[in-house]
This record gives C-alpha cells, structure tokens and sequence, in this order.
C-alpha cells in the first residue's frame, strides 16, 4: 500500500456523533434536570479515541515527524491503539503498541487484525506499566519510530477543542449547564472543558476517575496514584467525582437492559457520575442540562464477568 496517502472519505467522518437522551433512568431526571450523552461509537473505529489518534497522525504528517519509514508507537489500553491502527492500515504505515497484559480478548483481536504488533506489559501496572515500556522501546531506537506519547501530545486535546466542544454547544443549542468526562489520558475532558470555558463560561465542568488504584475501569487513571499525563489540567474541574468499579458496571447493566445501550465501563462511570449530579441538582429545585461521554460500545468488554452479575 502506498505510504502517505489520503484516507478514504468514510474514514474521514470522525466526529459529529449524536446526543442520546438518558431519561428513565433515575427519579432525578425530569423535564427540568435532563441528561444527555455523546455516542462516540459512531466514529469509524468505535470510540472517542477516533478524534485524537486521527489529529495526532494528521500532524505528524504535517511536521514531517511520520513517513514510510517511521513506525508509530505508543502505549494504549485499547481504544487510542485501535484508532491508530485503522487510521495507520488506511495510510499504509506501521503500528507498535506496548498494552497491559490484562487487555481484553475482543480489544486484541481487533488491533491485530489491523496488523499492529503488539508487546505486552504487565496487567499489574496497568497503562502505567506500557507507558514505561514503550518510552524504553523509543529511547532504544529513536530514528526507527514516532513516539505518539498520547498522555503528553498536545494534539490530543486540541482535538475535542476544536470539535467536541462545539458540537456539544450546537446540540443542546446553547443550553448546557454541566458537563462530565473521565479522566485518562484526560484529552477529551481537558480539550472540551477549555473550549466551553472560553464559549459557555457558566457551564460547571465536572471531571471522572476510579475511587481506588486498583480499579476495573479501564481507560481511566487514578490521578493520585498514577503517572499524570502531561496535557492534565488539575485546576481545570470545577468538580472531582469518583467511582467505584461496582458503581459503574451497575450502571453499565442497568444502561442495557433499560435503555438498549451497551456500553463501556468508563461510558458507565461516566453516567454513574452524571446521575448523582442530576440527583442533587434535582434536590435543590435546579434547571440543569447535563452532558457527559459515552466513549466506546461495550461489546468490546463481554468477555469481563459484571455483565452476568
């Protein structure tokens, strides 16, 4: 395949995935406290990741930092290596990814049928542990790769502020008063909440992470305890929530069966977030629009035991 080509127009459609409206679900919700969540699904390689891995590649091509000798390398969980990977197949480029040992079944499977080669880090240190490894793997041979470094590009970001921010605002036509995302990479809270503080001042920002360390929500960081990502904005959030692992695929569950949504366990964080904000919005009488992410399908997690609890 020729190195350096234009990605098909299909591809081309990340972004500008619907709003689902999240009603039923708790007492809370009503027609003066409403929840809404982003579909991220809906992008070409079935996640949110979709919008940073493809500004990410996009420019590195433009700096002149990926070519067709250049492989492009990084630590994922899942989700950003599948973005690079559908992205890097259409462009004709290499793909090296450093993932937890623990990375699930479905999630591997997709990223080698892409062609990425994967080198597997212990499931104990989590994306901790393959950020380590793949920073060891581009000091080793510096010349032979693009090191991505999704936690620290400021690409990442850039890519929600230039997008999911703006599309958010258009869908609710301006009404948004809240708005809540997981923190991993922290992009597409970080990228968002700087575009809506810069056109929707008002709107009360509210940041996502596990309760604990050890924790089964993959895709998000305990800050605390964790290597924090260079594009993390910590004075950003006007709220930090935490949840369990128990919380979130509760929700998860309760999501499918109740709305016909299957979702992610960062997806049920999320909303398992959003829900207890509705509830004391709900409590102190408030008119509230709240937001949050849905950002990938939780058919890529059927393989992990909460969904039969």
């Amino acid at each position: 395949m020729k190195t350096g080509a234009s990605l098909p127009s299909q591809h081309l459609r990340v972004g500008d995935t619907p709003l689902i409206e999240l009603q039923g679900l708790s007492p809370a919700l009503s027609r003066r406290v409403r929840l809404f969540a982003k579909g991220e699904w809906h992008n070409p390689g079935g996640s949110v990741k979709d919008r940073a891995g493809l500004r990410i590649i996009q420019e590195a091509e433009r700096a002149g930092l990926m070519g067709p000798k250049k492989v492009l390398l990084d630590a994922t969980s899942g989700n950003t290596g599948i973005a690079y990977s559908w992205i890097c197949a259409a462009l004709g480029y290499k793909v090296t990814l450093t993932v937890p040992g623990s990375i699930a079944p479905l999630r591997r499977a997709i990223l080698e049928s892409y062609g990425a080669e994967l080198m597997f880090t212990s499931p104990l240190e989590g994306t901790d542990g393959a950020i380590r490894e793949a920073r060891l793997i581009q000091a080793a041979e510096p010349s032979r790769y693009f090191y991505a470094d999704q936690y620290n590009n400021e690409n990442n970001w850039r890519a929600h502020y230039d997008t999911t921010a703006v599309e958010i605002l258009a869908q609710t036509k301006n009404e948004l008063t809240h708005f809540v995302a997981g923190l991993g990479t922290s992009g597409t809270f970080t990228g968002t909440s700087r575009r809506l503080r810069k056109l929707a001042p008002k709107v009360k920002l509210h940041s996502v992470e596990p309760d604990a360390a050890l924790h089964g929500l993959d895709g998000l960081k305990h800050m605390a305890t964790a290597i924090i990502p260079g594009i993390y904005d910590d004075k950003l959030a006007d709220e930090k929530m935490a949840v369990s692992t128990d919380e979130a695929q509760a929700v998860c569950r309760k999501l499918a069966k109740d709305r016909g949504l299957l979702v992610g366990p960062s997806g049920g964080a999320n909303v398992a977030a959003s829900l207890r904000l509705a509830e004391r919005l709900a409590e102190e009488g408030a008119n509230a629009l709240i937001v949050t992410i849905l950002p990938d399908n939780g058919e890529r997690y059927l393989s992990e035991r909460f969904w039969k609890e």
